[in-house]
């Protein structure tokens, strides 16, 4: 398993000096949404020449024009790239292409997508699949709770991540189960009062 590690909802400049010190300490740092509507595209080459050792993820959440928000992102420095499982399977498919033709990944975002639309988007054996929990919502997240369920309903789709308040127990949990690709994990280390040492657990936890 590995561990993505997410910078959201923070100046351009803390994210840089954030991902300096967590380069080479996480799998995939993470570009959060946030970071990608406040400074754009350019930002992803900042981010890109402070992380020699670590795979960048672009959040774009891309849901129309794939193919361009795809290429521009990977362009600018982005290994992987998030689109919305809610758009459409046509914007899904160009976004898979271009991911597919520059050698890089594309991750769908089940951000509140229901199982009728999983069964029709299911057709991309190298995207990454992302379960993911709403920061808004208020029920309790039970993380290997709701990956069991979903490699039962979609046997089919392999390559699994997952994020949603993800804290240091359910890490260790999702590990032992063996079933989740990539763990996402936001504040509990980017907002930690000592992320070096957090990221360290979560490592430690992801890579038993």
């Amino acid at each position: 398993m590995k561990l993505q590690t997410a910078i959201d909802r923070v100046s351009l400049e803390d994210a840089i000096a954030l991902a300096k010190q967590l380069d080479g300490k996480t799998d995939i740092l993470e570009m959060g949404t946030s970071l990608v509507k406040d400074y754009g595209n350019l930002a992803i080459e900042k981010l890109r020449e402070v992380l020699p050792q670590t795979s960048l993820l672009v959040d774009s959440k891309t849901i129309d024009e794939g193919a361009y928000e795809f290429s521009q992102a990977f362009r600018y420095g982005g290994d992987i790239v998030t689109a919305m499982g809610a758009a459409s399977v046509d914007t899904l498919q160009a976004c898979y292409d271009v991911a597919q033709k520059e050698n890089k990944t594309m991750m769908i975002d089940l951000l509140e997508v229901s199982d009728e639309k999983i069964e029709q988007i299911k057709l991309f054996p190298d995207a990454i699949y992302a379960l993911h929990h709403s920061v808004d919502r208020k029920d309790h997240f039970d993380a290997a709770a709701s990956v069991e369920s979903f490699r039962q309903k979609h046997p089919e789709i392999k390559r699994l991540a997952i994020a949603g308040g993800i804290d240091l127990r359910q890490a260790q949990l999702l590990a032992e189960q063996g079933i989740i690709e990539v763990v996402i994990v936001g504040s509990k280390i980017a907002k930690a009062e000592n992320p070096l040492q957090a990221v360290n657990e979560f490592m430690g936890a992801v890579h038993k």
